[in-house]
């Protein structure tokens, strides 16, 4: 597989919501066959009741949802550490960044947050703001 596109909350949300450029963006990596993620924290957090859950399943049923497993918390824990950052704020964007640094590379994050994600996901994950 030639990378991954991951999708966080906001990259996430637009899909559910048709937003035509991320839709865009989702459906040339998809025909390029790059790998379209997100973590299974982040369904979570991008679910809001506007959007009706046969929707969301669609949507879910085309993207790979990684689990958010002991093992990846742990790393996450870790690279909170490293960057002395704590606290909810950070938490589920720790754990993605954890997802995004052992996807298969290139890796590319949609995420309205750039800041927190590319001090997180370290230079080898690219971010692109939506």
């Amino acid at each position: 597989m030639p990378g991954t596109l991951l999708l966080d909350s906001e990259g996430l949300s637009k899909i559910y919501r048709k937003d035509r450029t991320v839709v865009a963006l989702v459906q040339a990596a998809s025909e390029e066959g790059i790998r379209v993620a997100t973590s299974a924290m982040t369904t979570l957090e991008a679910d809001y009741e506007r959007i009706h859950p046969a929707r969301i399943m669609w949507v879910l049923s085309r993207v790979d949802v990684h689990d958010v497993t002991k093992e990846i918390t742990d790393q996450a824990a870790a690279l909170l550490r490293t960057h002395h950052l704590h606290g909810h704020k950070y938490a589920i964007d720790a754990a993605f960044a954890v997802i995004a640094r052992n996807a298969p590379r290139p890796v590319t994050v949609l995420t309205s947050d750039p800041e927190d994600l590319t001090l997180l996901g370290g230079p080898s994950v690219e971010v692109v703001k939506v």
